[in-house]
């Protein structure tokens, strides 16, 4: 199994990226998704996650307005819009895939595979 991110870089804040995560060895069909982040001295911290079939999804307070997850089961990929980007968004960013029995969740220790992480740096 892999989740390999993509789509991170350096940009100005108020900038947008798309990060993209691409998955093999899985049917994400069968997972839920999730997107997490891990700033610079920091604990790991949930993003946004989307429901099996994509019709539910939920953001962290700090992400919601700006943020949009998406995933595209026919391809095996699931998506993060980020718009109005801030320093406050630096961080390497992680996908996650979940076979739980809930529709979705923010929690860490619910997803069963991580991909490796992209980084997205804001600058001011």
């Amino acid at each position: 199994v892999q989740l390999q991110a993509s789509g991170g870089g350096s940009v100005q804040a108020g900038d947008s990226l798309r990060l993209s995560c691409a998955a093999s060895g899985l049917s994400i069909r069968n997972y839920y998704m999730g997107w997490f982040r891990q700033a610079p001295g920091k604990e790991r911290e949930f993003v946004a996650t989307v429901t099996r079939g994509g019709s539910g999804s939920a953001y962290a307070d700090s992400v919601k307005g700006r943020f949009t997850i998406s995933r595209d089961n026919a391809k095996n990929m699931v998506f993060l819009q980020m718009n109005s980007l801030t320093p406050e968004d630096t961080a390497v960013y992680y996908c996650a895939a979940s076979r739980g029995i809930l529709s979705s969740s923010q929690s860490l220790t619910a997803y069963d595979y991580w991909g490796q992480g992209t980084l997205v740096t804001v600058s001011s």
